[in-house]
């Protein structure tokens, strides 16, 4: 009998958890001790906010991301809210502002100076007025300036436009009036065209936000959703929830198709929340425990079986949740690829998790950092209002670069064997001139490139497997365009050299099965 093994080829099948040292934690932080399924922390590359405990009201705490340690225990505040704060999010495109909602009913948005706060915070930017009940969630949106959205307790989920200037707000753009229940998770898809929740009515939706229709709509009788997010591009959800018997369980969606889950598994039988989230740059999925110290990771494939397990991170001390730092605000040099501000409320502490790629060379390795987005929106309110979609601007993370690009394929690049017309995606992708943003030296080095490309025989030109032929391509008249194919250029690089390791996988799978095959002849002969 031969043995067969299954190999997949991946970046990151070693990656691995590396807490921080202690004088790197932050310490003696009175987390929230309110029992909400939210995060409770906010991350950005300048400050880490967190909701603290705070009689009379609700608060939160801003504090500069390089000031680790203990914290004052009279550290000046962000406290205007007449109840508990229960959520809060970073405007996605400016680093100084955030948002959260309360049990006052109240959703507000705060201007944060640029140093150390103070003196505690109390008069908010703007301050949004609509729900009848508390406000559980905000989310913004992910390409839109100035777009957010709000769920509360009277079942609605608003949208407001704050790119106006009263400072008091009423009257959202929209209301979506489609749950019968309290609305437990929001997750928009890549160009925020698409608004997915769970809702405690045991369903998953599919909502078109502008026009406040549901697009697809299911309930599974052995899956009770808490939690729901988009896989990026995939045209798939992921849900986190419970079974019939209250197991831990995860499920994996066809987006078009909510009537039975592609993928339904049982973790464990613990009580906590699990918290997913996803990495659209590395195609990985980071499962997070609510109430204990796991996190549990997988890479996420657009074919059978789908969901690949990596490996998990333990620890001893249970976390209540987590914040989120951009792929902006990582570490580089260290082969960090995301990382995790732990709430620990029995230490009240803070602890940061890196997950690193375990590798010997310091310089920066290209292959883990795909171009991600960028901290600029691609739309204005009024554009995205109007109905006009746009996918991220993108940027690269090698440190010294400034370029941006629209091109929003690259944030989910199709697998090698579908052949993408780049050209069309262009179409809704948009551009921005990056005539003040783009050093001389990188524009120099890409039209070098192309002269180098122009003088190759014709026989060893490169015909990119995405449907992008540089022979057929116009030549770039302006830095924006000679940008973009540089960054095409870089794309189909690293898809050239996965091909090549599946390649060298494959043939060692052909060599370990003739060695087998011979192997089990020669035994065959024997026994004649």
């Amino acid at each position: 009998m031969s043995w067969n093994p299954q190999y997949r080829s991946s970046k990151f099948r070693h990656v691995f958890g590396k807490a921080a040292s202690k004088d790197k934690c932050y310490d003696c932080v009175p987390i929230t001790r309110n029992v909400q399924d939210n995060h409770f922390c906010a991350v950005n590359p300048s400050f880490i906010a967190v909701v603290t405990e705070c009689a009379g009201g609700g608060a939160f705490l801003v504090i500069p991301i390089k000031q680790t340690g203990k914290l004052d225990p009279h550290y000046p505040k962000v406290c205007g809210h007449k109840g508990n704060v229960l959520d809060i999010k970073w405007n996605p495109f400016n680093d100084f502002v955030i948002a959260s909602c309360s049990e006052d009913a109240t959703v507000k948005i705060w201007d944060i100076p640029n140093q150390m706060l103070k003196r505690n915070i109390t008069t908010p930017k703007k301050e949004l007025i609509g729900h009848a009940r508390r406000v559980g969630l905000i989310e913004w949106h992910p390409t839109a300036d100035n777009i957010l959205f709000s769920s509360g307790y009277d079942y609605k989920i608003m949208i407001w436009n704050l790119d106006v200037k009263d400072a008091v707000l009423s009257n959202p753009v929209k209301i979506l009036d489609a749950h019968k229940d309290v609305v437990l998770s929001m997750s928009f898809n890549t160009d925020g065209s698409l608004l997915a929740t769970a809702c405690r009515d045991r369903k998953i939706r599919v909502i078109d936000p502008r026009a406040g229709t549901v697009l697809q709509e299911g309930s599974y009788k052995s899956h009770k959703a808490n939690k729901v997010l988009f896989i990026g591009n995939m045209k798939k959800l992921f849900s986190t929830g419970t079974s019939l018997w209250n197991n831990r369980q995860i499920a994996l969606w066809d987006q078009n198709n909510l009537s039975v889950p592609l993928l339904e598994e049982d973790l464990d039988g613990s009580s906590g929340l699990l918290f997913p989230i996803y990495d659209s740059d590395t195609h990985m999925l980071y499962v997070v425990g609510k109430g204990d110290g796991n996190i549990r990771y997988y890479e996420i494939s657009p074919e059978k079986p789908y969901l690949n397990y990596l490996m998990e991170y333990r620890s001893p001390s249970p976390q209540k949740g987590t914040g989120i730092m951009p792929k902006r605000g990582l570490d580089v040099s260290a082969c960090e690829i995301f990382r995790f501000y732990k709430l620990i409320p029995t230490k009240s502490q803070i602890e940061p998790i890196s997950m690193i790629v375990p590798r010997r060379s310091e310089s920066y390795q290209e292959d883990i950092y795909p171009l991600t987005a960028a901290a600029q929106p691609a739309l204005t309110a009024q554009e995205w209002l109007n109905g006009i979609n746009k996918g991220p601007l993108l940027v690269s993370l090698r440190p010294g670069s400034e370029g941006v690009n629209s091109l929003a394929q690259f944030l989910e690049p199709e697998p090698l064997t579908k052949a993408t017309d780049v050209s069309q995606q262009q179409g809704g992708g948009g551009r921005i001139s990056l005539e003040d943003k783009q050093k001389p030296r990188e524009i120099e080095g890409s039209r070098k490139r192309l002269k180098v490309e122009e003088k190759l025989p014709e026989d060893e030109q490169m015909c990119l497997s995405n449907g992008f032929d540089i022979l057929e391509c116009p030549t770039p008249k302006t830095k924006s365009e000679l940008l973009q194919m540089y960054y095409r250029q870089q794309e189909e690089i690293r898809r050239l050299r996965e091909l090549v390791n599946q390649r060298d996988v494959q043939i060692k799978q052909l060599k370990l099965g003739i060695r087998n095959l011979c192997a089990s002849e020669i035994s065959d002969t024997g026994n004649y």
